[in-house]
C-alpha cells in the first residue's frame, strides 16, 4: 500500500484562504503516506481534520509519520498556519490496518499508478466505510469507471487528482465517473475549498484534462531533445519565458519522475492512440535509471 510515487503534473501557488470544513467533515483518511499521500494528509490536517494515514508496513508508517511532521513543522516555521505543530499532529494517526478507516467521512487512495493495485485496495477500503462516506482515488490518468467496478457504491466514488508538491499547488482535479452522484461532486468541492485549493471538474476520460495536456507537452519536448532541436534548458526556457509556464516540461518531467510519466504515456497510448507513444529516448533513460530528481539525474542534474 506504500505510495512513494507521484502522479502530479503542475506546480502553482497555493490559495491564500480556505472555506471551513464541511459541518460533518472533520474526519478523513489517506491510503499511502509517500510523497503525494503525505502532502494530501498535510492539507487535511492543517485545515482542521482528524486524519488517519494507512501504510503497508511499520517501517513505511514510521517514514510517513516523519514526513508529515516535517511538512507540518515547515508550515509553522513559514507562518502558514497559526496552530503549533504539536496541536496539528495530535489530529494525525498513522496505521497499518485498513479497518482504522472506519468512521472516516472521506478516504483518499494515494498509491502508485497500478490499476490492479488501486482496484484491490479501493474495494478493501470500501468494505470498512459507512454508507455515507466518500471514497476518492488520487489518480492522474486511470479511468474512474474502471476503478469503480471494485467498489460497491460507485455513486460515492470519484477521482481526486492532487498535484505535486501538494502544499504549493492550488489545483485539485475532480473526476466524475459515469455513476458518480452530483451530491458527491458538490461535497468534494466543499472539501477542496476547505483545504485552500481550487477544484476543476472533468468527466472520466483517459488522462482527464491535466495529465493529457501535460504529458502531451512533455512527450513532444522529449522528442525535440531526441532530434537535437535544442537543449533541455533551452526548450524549457522557451515555455517558461515565452508562455509563462511556472516550470518547463522537461524539468517537470524530472520532478514527476520519468518512470511515472512513461507509465502514464503507455496507458494513454493504449487508449488514445500513437500520439502518446513514448519516445525511445524516454524508454532508454528509464532503463538506465535516469528517472529525474529522485535518482539525481534526468534531463537535468539534481
Amino acid at each position: 500500500m506504500t505510495a512513494h510515487s507521484t502522479t502530479a503534473e503542475a506546480t502553482v501557488p497555493a490559495a491564500d484562504s480556505a472555506a471551513p470544513l464541511p459541518a460533518a467533515g472533520r474526519s478523513a483518511g489517506v491510503l499511502g503516506g509517500g510523497l503525494m499521500g503525505a502532502g494530501i494528509a498535510h492539507a487535511l490536517l492543517i485545515a482542521g481534520a482528524e486524519v488517519v494515514v494507512c501504510e503497508s508496513t511499520d517501517a513505511a508508517a514510521a517514514a510517513a509519520t516523519d514526513r508529515l511532521a516535517g511538512l507540518v513543522n515547515a508550515s509553522v516555521s513559514r507562518g502558514k498556519i497559526t496552530e503549533d505543530a504539536t496541536t496539528v499532529l495530535a489530529r494525525l494517526r498513522v496505521s497499518t490496518v485498513l479497518a482504522d478507516f472506519a468512521g472516516r467521512e472521506l478516504v483518499i487512495e494515494a498509491v502508485p499508478e497500478i490499476p490492479q493495485l488501486k482496484a484491490r485496495l479501493l474495494g478493501e477500503i470500501a468494505a470498512t466505510l459507512s454508507g455515507s462516506a466518500l471514497l476518492a482515488s488520487n489518480t492522474s490518468s486511470i479511468s474512474i469507471d474502471e476503478l469503480a467496478v471494485a467498489v460497491p457504491d460507485p455513486t460515492r466514488f470519484v477521482g481526486m487528482h492532487f498535484f505535486n508538491p501538494v502544499p504549493a499547488s492550488s489545483l485539485v482535479e475532480i473526476v466524475c465517473g459515469a455513476a458518480t452522484a452530483a451530491a458527491s461532486i458538490e461535497s468534494l468541492r466543499t472539501w477542496v475549498s476547505a483545504i485552500g485549493k481550487t477544484a476543476i471538474v472533468v468527466q472520466d476520460s483517459p488522462g482527464f484534462a491535466s495529465s493529457r495536456l501535460g504529458v502531451a507537452l512533455g512527450l513532444e519536448a522529449i522528442r525535440m531533445v531526441e532530434q537535437g532541436v535544442a537543449s533541455p534548458a533551452d526548450i524549457d526556457a522557451a515555455m517558461v519565458l515565452g508562455y509563462k509556464h511556472p516550470v518547463g516540461p522537461l524539468r517537470l518531467t524530472d520532478m514527476v519522475g520519468l518512470d511515472v510519466r512513461l507509465g502514464i504515456a503507455r496507458y494513454l497510448a493504449e487508449r488514445l492512440g500513437p500520439r502518446f507513444e513514448p519516445p525511445a529516448l524516454m524508454i532508454e533513460m528509464v532503463a538506465a535509471g535516469k528517472l529525474g530528481k529522485k535518482s539525481g539525474s534526468g534531463f537535468f542534474q539534481w
